[in-house]
């Protein structure tokens, strides 16, 4: 794929396999989501719709169902703390899949008439091109958030001896690092716009979770925020890492980096199941460590126009029946 756009992180609403909810969880719709360029993906189980305004105004929805990585060992994405890691994956596959598909609503190429097997070659290209995007993005991801504040922080050995204190430092590092990054890309206006069909991805899914119909009008009163974001992973991430760092500790500098990465499977696999007792918990600690997840989805989503929110809701209403949803949980009539 051709990056027309700088990398985006990944700001969506984690989707997870609907489970028994006791009476203290919040009614989770079980949908997950992510801004693309002029438009949304909205997935709901194996399925997902991408909804994108193209220049001449027309909303488009493509619905598609997606296939894991691991779905010949579905197993897999069942075990607590495992699972988080190829949901992750999943995520960024299925991400890199969308962006590019709404990308090409606004490339200008001239129209290349292909055969059968020069479109299976071509497509052939393409996911092997996507599948070395998402492994560059892990390996720049690992470099930039867990390499190099750990040489960073190193430069202070001299004034501060404590391996404990100086690893402490290093994770509020890597968070700083974060929020830079965060900041700077949201200057872009193409990023800007991109924040503001994020933020129509989470207002729509609020929207449905509260039991509203799902109109324009509800969904522009609906938060912006969402316990289930990417943001709130990757945040969490990064928190975690403070904890796991200090606890499992290495003797000499390369061992150090080895145990970063070595730990990082370990890392994501407690943050998404924080995340998922999160998105269906009320809980006041739950409520109260999310807190900072939130605060920082204020920078990776703006309020959108009623345009966007019109392209959220075709995206959820090609995948969920949010109707026959609400008039389970929430005894409101089917019929809206």
């Amino acid at each position: 794929m051709e990056e027309r756009r700088e990398a985006l992180p990944a700001h969506c609403v984690q989707e997870y396999p609907a489970e028994k909810e006791e009476e203290n969880y919040m009614k989770s719709s079980n949908i997950g989501g992510q801004a693309v360029l002029e438009g949304i993906m909205m997935k709901h189980k194996e399925e997902y719709a991408v909804a994108v305004r193209k220049p001449d105004g027309e909303i488009i929805v493509q619905k598609e169902t997606y296939k894991s990585i691991v779905h010949r060992w579905k197993k897999l994405t069942e075990i607590p703390f495992i699972r988080g890691v190829f949901n992750f994956i999943d995520s960024m596959v299925l991400g890199m899949k969308t962006l590019t598909y709404s990308a090409s609503f606004f490339e200008e190429e001239e129209e290349v008439e292909m055969t059968e097997t020069e479109a299976k070659k071509q497509e052939k290209k393409e996911s092997f091109l996507m599948g070395l995007t998402v492994a560059f993005s892990i390996v720049m991801a690992v470099a930039i958030f867990m390499v190099l504040p750990y040489f960073l922080s190193s430069l202070l050995k001299k004034y501060i001896p404590s391996y404990g204190v100086r690893t402490v430092i290093e994770g509020f590092v890597r968070i700083g690092i974060f929020i830079l990054y965060v900041l700077l890309i949201s200057r872009m206006k193409d990023i800007q716009r991109t924040f503001m069909y994020h933020g129509a991805e989470h207002k729509c899914i609020n929207c449905i979770e509260h039991g509203l119909p799902l109109t324009v009008e509800n969904v522009r009163s609906s938060s912006r925020q969402h316990k289930r974001c990417g943001t709130s992973f990757l945040f969490l991430v990064l928190a975690v890492s403070i904890i796991m760092l200090v606890l499992v500790r290495a003797e000499t500098p390369l061992m150090r980096i080895v145990v970063r990465i070595a730990l990082l499977p370990v890392i994501a696999g407690i943050s998404y199941e924080f995340l998922k007792l999160a998105g269906r918990s009320e809980n006041v600690i739950v409520n109260l460590f999310s807190k900072p997840g939130l605060a920082i989805q204020k920078l990776t989503t703006k309020e959108p126009d009623d345009s966007m929110i019109e392209v959220a809701i075709q995206a959820v209403e090609a995948v969920f029946d949010w109707r026959a949803y609400e008039a389970e949980n929430f005894h409101t009539a089917a019929d809206h």
